[in-house]
């Protein structure tokens, strides 16, 4: 029997998790990316291993809070004017989306996920070297008021019902784990089961080298054209070169919309881009990653240094970064981390694809059931990235996915009666 011929568009965490998939699976793999080396939002995201976020970014009462957020120059939110008619659609999913019904159907599903991240990721990390790049410490969110803990009760105690360790810690609790941390911090949450990586950027370049030279094709090509055929499909490359395979995945972040779009497939999906910076030798010491709960950022102790990373900025994948928004969050930083030296520290932006109800997209595509969809995966890319590669070797072989997929199917963005 011949091999099966698997293209892989997208060479970020999710793509790369699924060529491995296949390739252990015995398929030819070709992975295409415009710049397979290149910066993406898999190696400047903030490193964690995020299996306690179940709760998805739209909830009841959160649009009290996005005007003060919008306003706030310091804020966790921001909405480029000039990309708002297009934002729309998504808005008002993402409104739709934020009923309390919703909230415990969706978190059920992410719940499902991120329940099967380590069985996943721990055996990849293993096979590829990356063993010792885990670092499962758990993670620490913070809070600068009582008030902010009261207010975030509900959130925990759902978070708690979907198998979510927690312990709460008082100021002096929270200091014995992260001396670091200021005066400003009153209380805390520990999550024993989160984690984080040393590197994001190692994590992805150990991957893509292992595949490389374990019988994976990458090459650098901007697709340009998805064309189903009876046997398979084919892409079509921006300088005309076509290449045809029985199956195609498309996990190109951000922007698989506009190449789902090509077959007739509707998807509502924004780039909610992300800003932080690292200083490598930041005067300060951290042991786990640790969450801002009022401010909406997170800091994270990685090999390079310590990554400040937070913010979610809607204005489209062409918009310039403003690097306004690192200096922020470093601004914010050291309100909590008083030792905290800025000097040396760098910059990044990158595009998060985000769906309206914090849902990834993974599935076969309507009309070509040869294209499967890997992508949306907002920020839990990292996280989710070796669960998604399962579900979608599954899919490629014939095999009973390890977990229901119709939640998380393409199909649910139809106009013909599904949720979005």
């Amino acid at each position: 029997m011949a091999e099966m011929s698997v293209i892989v568009v997208g060479a970020g965490i999710i793509g790369l998790s699924v060529a491995y998939e296949a390739l252990q699976s015995g398929a030819v793999v070709t992975i295409i990316d415009r710049d397979p080396e290149g910066d993406k939002a898999s190696f400047g995201n903030a490193g964690g291993i995020a299996v306690t976020e179940v709760i998805p970014a739209s909830v009841p009462g959160l649009w009290k809070k996005v005007p003060f957020w919008v306003l706030d120059p310091l804020g966790p939110l921001a909405l480029r004017v000039r990309h708002m008619p297009h934002l729309f659609p998504w808005l008002w999913s993402f409104a739709k989306v934020g009923t309390a019904s919703e909230l415990r159907r969706i978190s059920g599903a992410l719940a499902q996920i991120n329940s099967r991240v380590y069985d996943d990721l721990v055996p990849l990390f293993n096979k590829v070297g990356l063993a010792n790049d885990l670092v499962r410490k758990g993670a620490l969110t913070v809070y600068e008021s009582e008030s902010g803990l009261r207010r975030d009760r509900p959130e925990w105690d759902a978070k708690r019902a979907f198998g979510v360790e927690t312990q709460e810690l008082s100021a002096s609790q929270v200091r014995d784990m992260e001396p670091a941390l200021g005066p400003i911090v009153k209380n805390g949450v520990f999550m024993p089961q989160w984690s984080h990586v040393s590197d994001p950027k190692k994590v992805v370049d150990v991957l893509r080298n292992w595949l490389a030279a374990n019988g994976a094709e990458i090459f650098s090509g901007q697709v340009d054209r998805l064309t189903p055929r009876t046997d398979g499909a084919a892409v079509t490359l921006d300088g005309g070169r076509t290449l045809w395979a029985e199956k195609i995945v498309i996990a190109a972040g951000a922007w698989s919309a506009q190449l789902a779009r090509q077959l007739g497939d509707r998807v509502l999906l924004e780039s909610e881009r992300g800003y932080n910076t690292t200083i490598a030798s930041p005067g300060v010491a951290l042991e786990r990653e640790v969450i801002f709960a009022e401010r909406k950022f997170v800091a994270t102790p990685l090999s390079i240094g310590l990554r400040i990373g937070g913010l979610a900025e809607f204005g489209g994948l062409r918009a310039a970064p403003n690097f306004r928004r690192s200096e922020a969050l470093v601004t914010l930083a050291k309100l909590y981390l008083p030792g905290i030296k800025e000097e040396g520290g760098v910059a990044w932006s990158g595009h998060r694809p985000a769906t309206p109800d914090s849902l990834p997209v993974i599935g076969r595509s309507g009309p070509s059931p040869h294209v499967i969809y890997a992508f949306g995966h907002g920020h839990l890319g990292l996280t989710q990235g070796p669960t998604t590669g399962k579900i979608v070797g599954d899919l490629l072989f014939g095999r009973q996915p390890c977990l229901n997929v119709e939640c998380i199917s393409v199909a649910r963005f139809s106009q013909k009666g599904r949720r979005l």
